[in-house]
């Protein structure tokens, strides 16, 4: 086989869909929908689909950088004082540059074999979940951790198929995790688009 019929790796990645998240009674976020297609080796799941706010990006960068001291990792869209979740052009500029964010560091390979990058953009975890896990705190790996939020979270056409063949086992593996990784209700019901469980709030 000659390399030009070899397939070319791609991967890529969507931030989408935000939408305001209530904290409490005083307090609101905008999380995005991150959407993931590719057919790299270096993915567990090869599409995927999570929510996430902006803080939680905050987090991913600086726990990148200090892993890869050598490289300078792209900015985030900065954080202003003047920043309104309620005007769209705010909100879309952010979302803008959260996926300018993730498709280039998305192309650097050392970036790429860290295990916080595929928990935050294949798993709901929270970023202490996330720290627990990478350093071996947890009872699962990472890839257990990427398996069992796919599963409970099937999402995609394809995966629909599998689970019409097998909805016995699927059913009886949805209602609850062993492994304690099962998203909050908030999660799923925030999940994405194409969710039958997704709802507006």
């Amino acid at each position: 086989m000659t390399p030009k019929h070899e397939k070319q790796e791609f991967v890529t990645v969507l931030v989408r869909d935000p939408r305001i998240q209530k904290e409490d009674s005083w307090h609101s976020y905008i999380d995005y929908e991150i959407f993931i297609h590719t057919n790299s080796i270096c993915f567990t799941r090869k599409t995927s689909c999570v929510r996430r706010r902006y803080r939680e990006f905050v987090w991913l960068r600086q726990r990148l950088q200090s892993n890869a001291v050598l490289i300078q990792l792209p900015e985030l869209p900065s954080k202003t004082p003047f920043f309104n979740m309620n005007n769209p052009n705010h909100v879309d500029h952010r979302r803008q540059g959260l996926q300018e964010f993730l498709e280039k560091i998305l192309q650097d390979a050392l970036v790429l074999s860290n295990s916080r990058l595929h928990l935050f953009l294949q798993t709901q975890l929270s970023p202490e979940d996330m720290e627990a896990c990478v350093s071996g705190q947890t009872k699962y790996s990472v890839a257990d951790a990427i398996h069992s939020f796919a599963s409970l979270n099937r999402r995609f056409p394809i995966e629909d198929e599998e689970r019409k063949k097998g909805k016995s086992d699927a059913d009886s593996d949805s209602e609850s995790s062993s492994s304690g990784l099962g998203p909050s209700d908030d999660s799923i019901s925030c999940g994405c688009k194409a969710s039958p469980a997704s709802e507006e709030s």
